[in-house]
């Protein structure tokens, strides 16, 4: 039975979460430590196991990352998706989404969506198509391909966390993740797609809208100029930096689907922690070495700078939360098993909520993954409801949301009154909700469940 002392801690963590996520930035993993020093020192408990072999693997895909998007290889990239955009502009809805999904998924970030933003915008704009519609859905489908990236945090802290554990008869490993969740994405987006595609008003039938063009300043401003990358040369080193991230993240991949190769070179055979962490920052150097890459501005850039934020709060949170659940393990194993037990979604709606209070999936992802499956939930479960582990679309606080709101001149991305009825929540709900069914569905087929 869990006490009032339970309670209280719990308490700690959850006001340590809400004013960490409300400051924003680094501010999420340094309140940690103030948790931590509350449950500790004031509560008697002892520290917990902060999550290195994740934390080490994060940083290592963000150097090569950040190495790519310095070398210049992230333009090509976004080069191919406009040319596949402004080819189908009426298809936009469709399109963007699937194309900036895809874009994360190679990239192993969400954050690659901010520089197609501009584009999908001007494709829109000039087409006579509200920019709501695909930038909202775009921005929605970067965060759901993180789980489904073999470069992304989020499918690493579940590697890390699940390496030990047996799933659908087989040692665990990419296969069995990518089997739950890039069917169950690529469902989600269709639907979150078709809904953008009828949601608000024509451009040309929204009394708001043609009120703001009236204005001839304003008709400037929301038509703007032409943003493009069509056109843009790119030297041979940035298409070279290209190739040597996609082929370093393509041997992740193959490691992470044949678990017996990683006995071929050593006696015992490697975890695919180690794996990741070697081939990524291989892949840095190789970019540096090969590609006329200045190291020095590796650090400068933005993937950089976001993915430190993200090992701040993966360190400062799961320490945290790792400190307080170790110490009621037993207690939370007898409770939580029984509500599973009688409500299996029980495990994703919790995923989910504790996604959106510390705004990051790899650190939803290290904070209750390995606590769920120290209580006993089936590590099927937990691997069928991936998906879920993308929730901060319910507030719209994130920092792509943000960007896709100061992007859409023409103000129909927005937020609400009322804050929760913004353009996000809707289509985040209909993907993550339609990827996380459809990956139980697939969970129970592949013998998972």
């Amino acid at each position: 039975m869990l006490g009032v002392t339970f309670w209280l801690e719990l308490a700690i963590v959850l006001m340590a979460l809400f004013y960490g996520a409300r400051k924003g930035g680094m501010a999420l993993g340094l309140i940690g430590g103030v948790g931590l020093i509350i449950l500790v020192m004031g509560f008697g408990l002892e520290p917990g196991k902060p999550p290195v072999a994740v934390i080490l693997t994060i940083l290592s895909v963000i150097c090569a990352s950040a190495a790519l998007q310095a070398a210049g290889g992230l333009d090509c990239l976004l080069q191919i998706a406009e040319k596949l955009l402004r080819k189908h502009p009426r298809a936009i809805c469709y399109l963007a989404p699937y194309i900036c999904w895809f874009l994360a998924l190679l990239c192993g970030t969400g954050h690659a969506v901010y520089t197609m933003l501009p584009i999908i915008y001007d494709v829109a704009i000039k087409n006579g198509i509200r920019p709501e519609r695909p930038m909202a859905a775009s921005t929605i489908a970067s965060q759901m391909a993180v789980i489904c990236s073999p470069a992304a945090v989020a499918a690493v802290a579940m590697i890390g966390a699940l390496e030990k554990f047996s799933v659908g008869g087989q040692p665990f490993g990419f296969l069995q993740l990518f089997a739950i969740t890039i069917p169950g994405a690529l469902v989600g987006l269709f639907f979150v797609s078709t809904y953008s595609v009828f949601r608000g008003k024509d451009l040309d039938k929204d009394p708001e809208f043609q009120k703001l063009i009236s204005d001839p300043e304003q008709y400037k401003y929301v038509y703007g100029e032409n943003t493009t990358l069509i056109g843009r040369t790119f030297s041979r080193e940035q298409w070279l930096s290209l190739w040597i991230f996609l082929g370093a993240v393509a041997i992740v991949a193959i490691f992470g689907m044949f678990p017996s190769l990683r006995s071929l070179f050593t006696a015992k055979a490697l975890k695919m922690t180690h794996i990741i962490q070697m081939f990524m920052l291989a892949a840095g150097a190789f970019i540096v070495m090969f590609c006329n890459t200045r190291a020095s501005q590796i650090a400068k850039t933005s993937v950089f700078s976001a993915g430190c934020v993200a090992i701040c709060a993966v360190f400062g949170v799961a320490w945290m939360a790792d400190t307080m659940f170790s110490a009621h393990l037993k207690d939370l194993s007898a409770l939580l098993m029984d509500a599973i037990r009688a409500y299996p979604w029980a495990y994703a709606v919790v995923l989910l909520l504790i996604s959106k209070l510390v705004n990051s999936q790899a650190a939803a992802v290290a904070t209750i993954v390995p606590t769920a499956l120290a209580i006993g939930v089936p590590p099927g479960l937990v691997v069928s409801c991936s998906a879920a582990c993308y929730g901060y679309y319910i507030l719209p606080t994130y920092p792509s949301d943000l960007a896709a709101i100061q992007f859409d001149r023409s103000g129909t991305t927005h937020i609400g009154r009322f804050v929760i009825n913004h353009s996000f929540i809707l289509p985040g709900l209909i993907g993550v909700g339609t990827a996380t069914l459809v990956g139980y569905g697939l969970g129970m087929v592949y013998g998972y469940i």
